[in-house]
């Protein structure tokens, strides 16, 4: 389809629910607490689980950005549901440590795989000056799962004999997301079988606004995992509560992801996304310090629902503008930008690692340290040198 006309919600539904599908390599951060709980881990070692999904985006997304040139986005997106389903199975057939690490390792390349393709499959459906918007609709519907993961998870874990068995449902659904999006014919560029447009991918980064770009995506993916890694500890630390009740918390903060993102739809459609970019991270950044700082239940739940609200919209944001920057490259830039989602794998070691050496507030200076450099981004676009950086400063 042309990027010019109207997308039919036909196409556009499939592409949607694959959006969904995304959304359940999320379930890692509340996973790292049951891990903890069930093999008596340390906090470094349990919070190795966010590190084997994230690696993968800094490894693979290059490659598949090659793979997708040479077979195509759709049959690329496909070819991610296999895998994924794959690393599914793997703790269903025996739960242990290294069985987990396993089956989280093969979901961040199913995941990697998903990412790279599905949102240039995306910009291909849509104008190119609503791709912000529909960008964030598509994080809107990844939303959505993140936020119902954590509930599937203390469901399984009170009413079946493991966790793990929500996994059952994941694997089923992403077969039908596949088999789904397989009837449906979706217009692409011809494939290429040259491998010199594929060098251009990291030699991009030698321009300040896709490099920019790149590191606001690297930091606000190991800001939110390592939160949702957090939260549900640090509520048994400062207010007494279980860790199934914990994982509700990240429930809350995905539900204002969601909020944020259906907000994001209309609102980046009609607001400069610079300004609106500047906005939100000062109070994202703002109501995370509250959180640090306050002991109050009410306090902790209602300032990380603020902060889920304000932060929902980075990775669209990011995204649309660095594809916008050179629209001649977008599959590479695609590939590139989701290379930066392996940030999801830094800063959890290192939250691990300050947790187990100080306590869980302290650990919140990462993500906190990580909103401030974004925040700094947004900042330096809207006053620094938005022209020369060719930053869009108009509606997208």
């Amino acid at each position: 389809m042309s990027g010019s006309q109207k997308p039919n919600f036909a196409r556009l539904a499939p592409i949607l629910f694959s959006f969904f599908v995304m959304g359940y390599v999320d379930i890692v951060g509340v996973a790292v607490g049951y891990a903890k709980r069930d093999f008596t881990l340390s906090n470094t070692l349990a919070n190795l689980l966010p590190s084997m999904v994230f690696l993968w985006f800094g490894l693979c997304s290059v490659p598949v950005g090659v793979l997708m040139r040479r077979i195509g986005r759709k049959k690329t997106v496909v070819f991610s549901a296999f895998v994924t389903v794959a690393g599914l199975m793997l703790p269903l057939i025996h739960y242990n440590f290294t069985m987990l690490l396993l089956a989280f390792a093969i979901l961040g390349i199913g995941n990697t795989i998903l990412q790279v393709s599905l949102n240039p499959l995306l910009a291909g459906v849509v104008a190119p000056q609503q791709m912000a918007s529909a960008l964030t609709l598509g994080q809107f519907v990844k939303a959505i799962s993140s936020a119902v993961g954590p509930i599937l998870v203390a469901y399984a874990s009170t009413h079946f004999s493991s966790w793990i068995t929500v996994f059952y449902v994941y694997a089923a659904t992403t077969l039908v997301s596949a088999l789904w999006l397989m009837q449906v014919a979706v217009d692409e560029p011809p494939v290429e079988k040259t491998a010199e447009r594929s060098r251009l991918s990291f030699g991009l980064l030698r321009d300040r606004t896709l490099l920019m770009f790149f590191f606001v995506i690297a930091l606000s993916v190991g800001f939110e995992i390592g939160l949702m890694g957090i939260v549900p500890k640090y509520l048994q630390e400062q207010v007494g509560l279980s860790l199934e009740e914990g994982g509700y918390a990240n429930t809350l903060y995905y539900f204002a992801r969601i909020s944020g993102t259906f907000l994001g739809v209309f609102l980046l459609s009609r607001v400069p996304v610079i300004k609106f970019f500047v906005t939100t991270m000062a109070l994202g950044t703002a109501s995370l310090l509250v959180f640090i700082i306050v002991s109050d239940r009410a306090m902790l739940y209602g300032s990380l629902f603020v902060t889920g609200l304000a932060c929902a919209n980075i990775f669209p944001i990011a995204l649309s503008q660095a594809i916008r920057h050179k629209p001649q490259f977008t599959d590479e830039i695609s590939a590139l930008m989701i290379v930066g989602v392996a940030g999801g794998a830094l800063l959890p070691p290192i939250i691990g690692v300050v947790a187990d050496l100080a306590d869980q507030r302290t650990s919140l200076l990462i993500p906190l340290s990580a909103l401030l450099y974004i925040l700094g981004s947004a900042l330096y676009a809207q006053y620094g040198s938005s022209r020369k950086l060719n930053i869009k400063q108009n509606h997208p």
